[in-house]
């Protein structure tokens, strides 16, 4: 049996395996065929342009082809045990299917598991793996949101990389993009009012316009079925801020309502994550005190004060994070922006969080990602231009704060491969579009063109794959081991899991120089300063968890002096 959702349309007919069959109209728009076979595509009116199955599983000549049946039932998996990983606690770990790995696949991504089980990640999160134009990219141009792209190994090949973590104890989160599609392949408002205007990424979905309650069904199936059918443990949600819905129950909140029903009737934890500019904490509020019940969101503010911090760039919208106290009042506080004016956006910006009653691990605080990589100019890392010293001092910062670790592919070795924007549109003018787009807008902020990589040359995402000979080399061993020992030190003592950020003590020099993180009876001082700091610990030193470089401690016990761009945590009594 096939069916399709194509309410304005008077005649349609389903293409299987190359014979035509007429479909039949069914209630609410819908259409159906009794009909089987294995390679299909709709021909809408006496249009005879075949197309893809806005919800397709498969597409395995890619996203303007014929669309494949996929039964789920026949995938034979080996995690019956699995009882899944609540986030609070967790630490996570983002990558790129397409360059984690020479590789590019999900097989080839599973041989390195390993590594990441020893440096003590619970969460492995991967960028969209849903098919896309083209053979490589980011995932965020997607367009057909239920097949699994065909060159990273297909659906089997998630389903294949989805059991493995789970035998090894990571659960999975996958990034989905319910806010815009790519600018090919979009065929969706073919068949029916998908679309309402333009987001500032491609064509935006009509939440809550004559037509919505499918097109909002699209979106909850499926989110549903990748955490059902695909065993995936959590979804990462893409700029939810750009999710036009006027409705009185936001999409976000029928999500969060419709994964919670699914959470129990599996027996496991099921979780969202979102990505908002909105600095809004009814986004990770509960339903039960009036929020939409996603269960946590990605902070910028904290990256963009700890980037201000190490790096010292405050051009763009890092300008207001180079304020005094900056990064201790976003380490208390969640947002930097809660209210206040906002010189980027020239106007107020957020609203303040209830650290009474709003847990740290509801906000995911990170020193790099994908975003803040790869949309710098040439992508170059935080381990390009800062001293490893301060980045070992930052991610002392991100891994002994009450919010939620996450670490960018490679970013645990201070990885030298820098990881740039990239795409493969094979059409021509598709591609110069993009290629010219992205040079003349950085050009506008100072870069020289020509110093801007070519998004569509493959060498450019040749650039980006991960160097897997580094973590070896001694240069990167100090950083991995640094990453390790904190991680492991998080898991060990509780005090640095703690999320309550009500009672949270920050303590910062008054030029942010350096700063102090209270964890119980733990202390982590760091200085990002550029000469020796005499910090107080307010607190009669004992053993020393960890460091970078060698701290010295006064005979009274009341202060510590760091080198300049180093890090002690030390327990006191």
């Amino acid at each position: 049996m096939f069916t399709v959702w194509a309410p304005a349309a008077n005649r349609v007919r389903v293409r299987v395996d190359g014979a035509d069959h007429e479909m039949s109209r069914a209630t609410g728009g819908w259409w159906q065929a009794d009909v089987t076979g294995t390679d299909y595509a709709f021909l809408l009116g006496d249009d005879e342009k075949p197309l893809p199955d806005p919800r397709s599983l498969r597409q395995p000549a890619g996203v303007h082809e014929a669309s494949r049946a996929y039964d789920h039932a026949e995938f034979e998996w080996t995690d019956g045990a699995w009882t899944g990983r609540q986030l609070p606690g967790g630490v996570v770990y983002e990558l790129h299917l397409g360059t984690f790995t020479d590789g590019g696949t999900f097989d080839s991504a599973i041989e390195r598991l390993g590594h990441l089980v020893d440096l003590g990640i619970t969460h492995v999160e991967l960028l969209p793996v849903n098919s896309f134009d083209g053979t490589a990219g980011w995932g965020y141009d997607g367009v057909l949101w239920g097949a699994v792209h065909e060159p990273y190994g297909g659906p089997d090949g998630l389903k294949r990389f989805v059991d493995a973590c789970h035998a090894r104890g990571l659960a999975v989160v996958l990034d989905v993009v319910y806010n815009h599609l790519g600018p090919s392949g979009a065929y969706l408002d073919r068949f029916g009012p998908y679309f309402a205007g333009h987001t500032d990424w491609g064509a935006g979905l009509n939440l809550d316009g004559p037509g919505s309650d499918e097109v909002r069904r699209y979106v909850l199936d499926n989110a549903l079925g990748w955490l059902r059918d695909f065993h995936v443990d959590a979804l990462r949600l893409d700029a939810v801020h750009a999710l036009v819905d006027k409705r009185a129950v936001h999409l976000l909140e029928e999500l969060a309502t419709e994964v919670g029903e699914l959470s129990a009737a599996l027996r496991r934890p099921l979780t969202l994550i979102a990505e908002s500019d909105q600095n809004d904490p009814r986004l990770v509020t509960p339903r039960e005190g009036s929020g939409y019940g996603v269960h946590a969101q990605w902070s910028d503010d904290l990256h963009h004060t700890l980037h201000v911090r190490i790096t010292g760039e405050t051009t763009g919208y890092y300008a207001d994070f180079a304020a005094p106290g900056a990064l201790a009042k976003t380490l208390r506080e969640a947002f930097f922006h809660a209210g206040t004016w906002s010189s980027f956006r020239e106007r107020t910006h957020g609203r303040p969080v209830d650290t009474r009653k709003v847990p740290g691990h509801r906000f995911l605080a990170y020193l790099q990602n994908h975003d803040q990589i790869g949309n710098r100019a040439t992508g170059d890392r935080l381990s390009a231009t800062v001293a490893p010293g301060k980045i070992a001092a930052a991610a002392a910062v991100v891994f002994c704060s009450p919010y939620t670790p996450m670490v960018f592919m490679g970013e645990e070795w201070a990885a030298s491969t820098p990881w740039q924007f990239f795409a493969s549109f094979p059409d021509a003018k598709l591609a110069e579009a993009v290629r010219t787009g992205r040079r003349r807008e950085f050009g506008r902020h100072g870069w020289g063109e020509a110093d801007v990589p070519d998004p569509m040359d493959p060498a450019t995402v040749a650039r980006s794959r991960l160097d897997w000979t580094e973590p070896e080399q001694p240069a990167h061993q100090e950083v991995l081991r640094t990453y390790r020992t904190l991680i492991r030190l998080r898991r060990e003592r509780p005090e640095l899991a703690n999320p309550n950020l009500d009672g949270f003590v920050v303590r910062a020099a008054p030029d942010d120089s350096w700063l102090v993180l209270h964890r119980g009876a733990l202390r982590l001082v760091c200085n990002f300063g550029e000469t020796t700091a005499t910090v107080p610990l307010a607190g009669t030193p004992g053993e020393v968890l960890a460091s970078w470089d060698t701290p010295e401690f006064d005979h009274a016990g009341e202060s510590v002096r760091l080198p300049p761009a180093s890090f002690v945590l030390v327990a006191t009594s």
